[in-house]
């Protein structure tokens, strides 16, 4: 597909290269030649010095055939009236990215009025992930499938607990639950398992199933926490305004730490139920009065990647129980693992995520069936849901007679409000969700997981 990127700051350099990866003709365009030309240097993109409100530079990057636009500025405003433009001009397709709340409200009239197809929020997004992290105390990861019908979480084997030594293939028998390991991080490998994998202590493992049967699996393995009830935020920016909302909610007790008085004094009057720190948050006595020590989660939200790792790993030393760490630069990921930081997040990635799921999408149009799209260890793992429409070839065929690629695995079927822990035996129908984990990072059919 042609894209066009306007707006090539840190997120839009990072989105350049996950399309670039994934094979489309992209083409980037910033004002200031210097970000264009690293661009064009290290990825196989077209690089545009020029403006995107000014008709003739979008010309000039062919916008009457780009596939779909996307405004990654740092004005909301300027992102929208761009998108506009462009669709004027002959884009097919628009995305904006929009941080303001106050222009949520307004997206139904934007997206059919003016025609701006997707509007992202990379902090609102963000904040989801953090808050889904707290609902569920026990995972590292969370994410959904098929409105909330299938979980899929990320939990690391403990040294001696029940799954240390075991075979999935007893993992059924055993437990008596209705789930599915289907993939497994050991070490730097990460790799879709058989029956005859064993877990080892310091796997990252990866299960789909219901919420009931998670909560049924954590009860057994003896790694079972209570309720989430209370959270310290370093940082009051707009992730921090988002995630407090969702906590309190929640019915949590939520303090947050920030510097600028001004800003203090917005939160308080957004938030009265929060309590709410004029101060550093990087200061030892600050953090240890406010009783972090006590808190069930330490959220750090501040602009500085370097002060959030480093207060996060001071929450570890005095036993946080969940310790959430914002990372903007992506070459610091690998470093924050190493170091056994194990819930992170990063608004570059969690947006480059949600145009990639609609990318793919419009990549087969006029069936249109992802439906979500995760992805999960540093980018190397990936969960799509896919719905099976028009009667492709493999409906109505056991899945032991559908030869599946390697690397790709079906974690769930949901039919209905029924999950269907797939077997041999199961087949696939119209209508139902289908979804895939695969270490392929260019899935966009579900047809092309079988090697029909």
């Amino acid at each position: 597909m042609n894209i066009l990127i306007v707006g090539c700051g840190k997120a839009g350099s990072v989105l350049a290269q996950t399309l670039c990866s994934e094979g489309h003709d992209v083409t980037v365009m910033d004002t200031d030649p210097e970000i264009v030309r690293t661009l064009v240097d290290h990825f196989d993109v077209q690089g545009i010095c020029g403006n995107g409100l000014i008709l003739k530079d979008l010309e000039e990057a062919g916008v009457e055939n780009t596939n779909i636009i996307i405004a990654m500025t740092e004005s909301d405003e300027i992102n929208i009236l761009c998108c506009l433009m462009a669709r004027k001009s002959g884009a097919r397709h628009s995305i904006a990215r929009v941080r303001n709340p106050a222009y949520a409200e307004q997206l139904v009239f934007m997206r059919e009025e003016l025609g701006v197809s997707m509007m992202v929020n990379p902090e609102f997004q963000t904040a989801n992930e953090i808050a889904r992290m707290l609902r569920y105390p026990n995972a590292l990861h969370v994410e959904t499938f098929a409105k909330g019908r299938l979980e899929l979480a990320e939990l690391k084997v403990s040294e001696g607990g029940l799954l240390d030594g075991i075979q999935l293939m007893d993992i059924t028998r055993k437990l008596k639950l209705h789930l599915l390991i289907c993939a497994v991080k050991r070490d730097d490998d990460i790799f879709i398992p058989d029956g005859s994998c064993t877990l080892q202590a310091g796997d990252r493992i990866y299960i789909t199933a219901t919420h009931s049967e998670l909560s049924k699996f954590y009860k057994q393995v003896g790694d079972l926490k209570n309720r989430f009830r209370s959270a310290v935020i370093v940082g009051g920016g707009r992730i921090s305004f988002y995630l407090t909302n969702q906590l309190l909610e929640l019915g949590m007790h939520v303090k947050i730490i920030e510097q600028n008085l001004e800003r203090c004094e917005q939160l308080s009057e957004w938030f009265p139920k929060a309590k709410v720190i004029c101060a550093d948050g990087t200061d030892q006595d600050i953090l240890l009065e406010e009783g972090i020590a006590d808190a069930d989660a330490f959220i750090t939200l501040t602009g500085i990647d370097e002060e959030n790792i480093i207060l996060s790993l001071y929450g570890k030393t005095l036993g946080v129980d969940k310790v959430v760490t914002k990372i903007n630069r992506l070459s610091l990921l690998p470093i924050s693992d190493s170091v056994g930081l194990e819930n992170v997040v990063s608004p570059k990635n969690t947006t480059a995520a949600l145009i990639l799921q609609y990318v793919r999408a419009k990549q087969n149009s006029e069936s249109s069936n992802i439906i979500t799209l995760y992805r999960l260890s540093d980018n190397r793992l990936e969960a799509v849901e896919f719905i099976v429409r028009n009667d492709p070839d493999y409906v109505g065929i056991p899945l032991r007679d559908l030869r599946v690629r390697p690397g790709f695995l079906i974690a769930g079927i949901i039919r209905g409000n029924k999950l269907v822990v797939p077997s041999g035996n199961d087949c696939l129908k119209v209508n139902d969700s289908v979804v895939v984990v695969t270490t392929n990072n260019k899935l966009s059919d579900l047809e092309d997981i079988f090697a029909l």
